[in-house]
C-alpha cells in the first residue's frame, strides 16, 4: 500500500462515479440524491484534478424532487459520449420519478429535457452501443433491454444476463464495454457497506453469455486493514497513452470500532492492468506522479464566496428544490438572501443552501444578518441528523438533532446586527475502541470581534454508520423563519 494512504480525487460526498474520455478531456458525473441541482459534472485533463463545470439536472422540469425522501432522489448516473453527444442516464428514486435520459453537446450544459424510460425497470442504468448502432441499457439485477435512446422506447422485454458472484448480495451498478474481442460486464455487489466489491464477466456479445472472471472480485477491501473501505461501484476509462484506469467509490472511516465515515462515499482512482484478458486493479492513487502523463495545475476553486454573482456557483446545493422567491443573490446585491417557507421547525419550511464537506479537518464561517428572521450555519447529514449554530430574536444557540431527539446544547444573548458564525471540524485519532471520528465545534463573534466557542459535539452522530443512508455531510446556510441574509461564506481545509 505504501507509506501514503490513498486520497480521493473527488473528496467528500461524490459517490457512484461514471467517467468518459473525449480526446484529451475527461468528464465525470456523480450521484446527488435529494439535493438540487442534481448530478454534478466535472472536467479533468489528467484524471487527478477535477473542476466542476455544471450540473446535468439544474431545472425543476428535469428534476422533480419534492417527494424525495432522504437518500432518495438521483441514483448512480452513467455518463457516455457517442455520436457527437454526451448521454447521461440515471434514476430518480422518488415519487413520480423513474429512469431518465438527458443529452448535451457541451457537458457544462445546457442538458436536454429528460426522456423518461418507463420500460426500463430498476436502478443504476447503463448505456452501451454495439457495432450496428443498437443501444443496450443494463440495470441493477442484472437485466438488460435494447433501447431507442431518442424516444425512450424499449425494443423487447428486459431479460436477466448475469447474477454476479454466487452468493453475493445486491448486484448493481452495471457497466458494459467492448474491449478487444470481448464484451465486458462490470458490476458492484456485496452491498455498499463494508462488503462492497467489484466483479466482472465477459462474453462474445453485449447480451452474453457471460463468464465470470476467475479472480472475482477484482476490487474489494472487505476484511482488510485498509484506510479506504466500502470500495465498489467502478467505471473504466482508457488514457490517451493506451493505459487503463478505474474510478470507484470508497469511504474513509475514522475513530474507534466500528469506524464512522462522515464525508460520504468519495471518488478514488486506480490503475488497471490487463492479464490474460482480465482487468487487474492496482492500488488507489496516493501519489499523482504515478500518472503517466503531465499533470495539470491544481484546480483553483475559491471556497470564499461573497455572493456577488447573479447566480450561485455550481457547487452550491439545496434540499429538493431552489426557488428564486426563497433563495436569491439579487434581492440585496452582494448578499445571499434566504426566505423561510414558514415559521416552524418542520423540514419542509427550512430553506437550505450548502456545499459538501470535503476534508476531515476544516472550518466554515459566515457573516449573517438575521435581524428579521431566524437561521444560521448547519452541518447536515439528513433531516434527523444535523448540528447547527442559529441566531435570531437576540440570541445565538447551538442545536443538535439526533434521531427523534432535538436539544439546545448552548445559548447566549447577542447584540442586534450582523454576526460571524463558525463551525470547526477536527479529525480525531482513535484514542480507544469507542472514540468518535471527529469533533464539531461552534463559535460566534461580532464582525472583527473575538470568537466565543459555545459547544463541541461528537461527530459520530452525523455519520452514515449512525444515521444510515447514502449521502455525506453538507455544510451550509439556512433560514427557518423570516428573512436571513449572508454576506459571505468561507470554507478552509486543513489544520488551524
Amino acid at each position: 500500500m505504501g507509506d501514503t494512504a490513498p486520497h480521493p480525487v473527488l473528496p467528500g460526498f461524490h459517490p457512484d462515479p461514471s467517467v468518459c474520455r473525449v480526446g484529451e478531456d475527461y468528464y465525470l458525473a456523480c450521484s446527488s440524491f435529494e439535493y438540487f441541482p442534481g448530478v454534478p459534472v466535472f472536467h479533468s485533463r489528467d484524471l487527478v484534478h477535477w473542476r466542476q463545470i455544471g450540473n446535468a439536472l439544474d431545472r425543476p422540469s428535469q428534476l422533480p424532487l419534492t417527494q424525495a425522501w432522504s437518500s432518495g432522489g438521483i441514483y448512480a448516473p452513467t455518463l457516455r459520449h457517442h455520436d457527437g453527444r454526451f448521454w447521461l442516464i440515471t434514476t430518480n428514486a422518488s415519487t413520480g420519478g423513474g429512469n431518465l435520459l438527458v443529452t448535451a453537446t457541451d457537458p457544462a450544459g445546457p442538458w436536454s429535457e429528460p426522456v423518461m424510460l418507463p420500460g426500463v425497470p430498476g436502478i443504476d442504468p447503463d448505456l452501451a452501443w454495439d457495432e450496428d448502432g443498437s443501444c443496450w441499457c443494463t440495470v441493477a439485477g442484472v437485466s438488460q433491454v435494447r433501447l431507442d435512446p431518442e424516444t425512450g422506447k424499449t425494443l423487447g422485454e428486459p431479460h436477466r444476463i448475469w447474477s454476479g458472484t454466487r452468493g453475493a448480495k445486491a448486484p448493481e451498478a452495471p457497466h458494459l464495454y467492448r474491449i478487444g474481442e470481448y464484451w465486458y460486464l462490470m458490476i458492484a455487489e456485496g452491498g455498499t457497506e463494508r462488503g462492497h466489491a467489484v466483479s466482472i464477466a465477459r462474453g462474445p456479445a453485449p447480451t452474453g453469455p457471460f463468464e465470470a472472471c476467475p479472480a472475482n472480485p477484482i476490487l474489494t477491501h472487505r476484511g482488510q486493514e485498509h484506510p479506504v473501505q466500502n470500495t465498489g461501484h467502478a467505471d473504466l476509462v482508457q488514457g490517451p497513452d493506451g493505459s487503463w484506469w478505474t474510478v470507484f467509490l470508497g469511504v474513509r472511516p475514522g475513530g474507534g470500532t466500528p469506524g464512522w465515515h462522515v464525508l460520504g462515499r468519495e471518488t478514488f482512482l486506480a490503475p488497471v492492468e490487463w492479464v490474460d484478458g482480465w482487468p487487474v486493479v492496482g492500488e488507489a492513487v496516493s501519489d499523482p506522479s504515478r500518472i503517466p502523463w503531465p499533470l495539470q495545475e491544481d484546480v483553483d476553486e475559491s471556497v470564499l464566496d461573497d455572493f456577488e454573482d447573479n447566480a450561485l456557483r455550481p457547487q452550491w446545493i439545496s434540499l429538493r428544490d431552489r426557488r428564486e422567491e426563497f433563495c436569491t443573490t439579487t434581492e440585496r446585491p452582494g448578499w445571499l438572501t434566504l426566505r423561510a417557507r414558514g415559521s416552524s421547525l418542520d423540514a419542509s419550511d427550512v430553506v437550505f443552501v450548502g456545499r459538501r464537506q470535503q476534508h476531515q479537518t476544516c472550518r466554515a464561517d459566515v457573516l449573517i444578518d438575521a435581524s428579521v428572521g431566524r437561521g444560521g450555519l448547519a452541518v447536515r447529514l439528513d433531516e434527523h441528523h444535523h448540528y447547527e449554530i442559529e441566531t435570531g430574536d437576540g440570541e445565538v444557540r447551538v442545536v443538535a438533532r439526533i434521531g427523534p431527539l432535538r436539544t439546545v446544547v448552548a445559548s447566549q444573548p447577542v447584540p442586534d446586527g450582523p454576526l460571524v458564525l463558525s463551525v470547526r471540524i477536527d479529525e480525531k485519532q482513535a484514542e480507544d475502541a469507542r472514540s468518535g471520528p471527529d469533533t464539531v465545534s461552534f463559535a460566534v463573534a461580532e464582525p472583527d470581534g473575538e470568537q466565543t466557542t459555545l459547544a463541541a459535539l461528537d461527530g459520530r452522530y452525523l455519520s452514515t454508520e449512525v444515521a444510515g443512508g447514502f449521502t455525506g455531510r453538507v455544510i451550509g446556510m439556512y433560514a427557518t423563519a423570516g428573512i436571513v441574509r449572508f454576506d459571505w461564506f468561507d470554507y478552509v481545509s486543513g489544520g488551524f
